[in-house]
């Protein structure tokens, strides 16, 4: 087997299984805490939370951003194979090829950043970038083998990661909140979760005792009733369905 298709049977497998890392990430930096507050016993101050919890949202907003646009059955938004039945050019994808991986990312580095520590972040984004340059050379060569030559003069304008407007075109689709309230919930209970862990978590050890400022007890429980709401809007209703997406 050549190191290309090694490399992309390994992308398809995280492909489906991309869920996982974010999880075993997530622990992996509530152990590191334990071992790190021993020697580091301190918080980190109120601008610095603050910046990361921007940071991490920006990476909702870019999701946000791209996921209205979008329509159904299109590349990224599957879990379980490779899908697309038309190739996003227009709007956010005509600065980058993978707005999706780019709002993942902004979230990665928010939570890893609230961790307080620069290794921690170095390996965190050496990961991200071992697991998802190999969802995205899985995906690409996907999407080159369907749609042909038109993705080829699309990606030869157009970078992977790093956006570059100066080829920017309008998005073809209008803006749909209902299809980002459907898709998009689950990422911010998400990222509400794991950021109120992490606080949880350092602000305990350091009382030596369950603790968790008012502050973020305020945040979680706000986060928590805007997605047990979208959830139950989600799962029991219609209401954001639209056709198309």
């Amino acid at each position: 087997m050549t190191l290309i298709e090694e490399l992309k049977n390994t992308g398809n497998w995280l492909f489906r299984n991309r869920g996982i890392l974010p999880v075993f990430l997530l622990l992996a930096g509530i152990i590191f805490l334990f071992f790190h507050l021993r020697n580091h016993p301190v918080l980190p101050p109120l601008c610095y939370e603050i910046l990361c919890l921007l940071i991490g949202f920006t990476g909702l907003v870019i999701r946000i951003l791209t996921v209205g646009h979008t329509p159904k059955n299109t590349s990224g938004r599957n879990t379980k194979n490779q899908k697309a039945e038309e190739l996003n050019t227009t709007g956010i994808y005509s600065a980058l090829r993978h707005p999706l991986y780019l709002g993942n990312f902004f979230m990665w580095l928010g939570l890893a950043l609230f961790l307080y520590n620069t290794w921690f972040v170095i390996l965190s984004v050496l990961v991200f970038w071992l697991y998802y340059e190999r969802i995205m050379i899985a995906e690409e060569a996907f999407l080159q083998n369907k749609f042909g030559q038109k993705y080829v003069d699309w990606s030869s304008k157009t970078p992977a990661f790093i956006p570059s407007f100066k080829n920017y075109t309008s998005p073809s689709l209008w803006f749909s909140w209902k299809n980002v309230l459907k898709r998009e919930y689950n990422g911010f209970g998400n990222l509400i979760f794991s950021f109120t862990l992490i606080e949880t978590v350092r602000s305990s050890l350091l009382a030596e005792k369950f603790h968790l400022p008012v502050r973020w007890i305020v945040i979680f429980t706000a986060g928590f009733l805007i997605w047990i709401l979208l959830r139950t809007l989600e799962k029991n209703t219609g209401i954001f369905e639209v056709e198309g997406r």
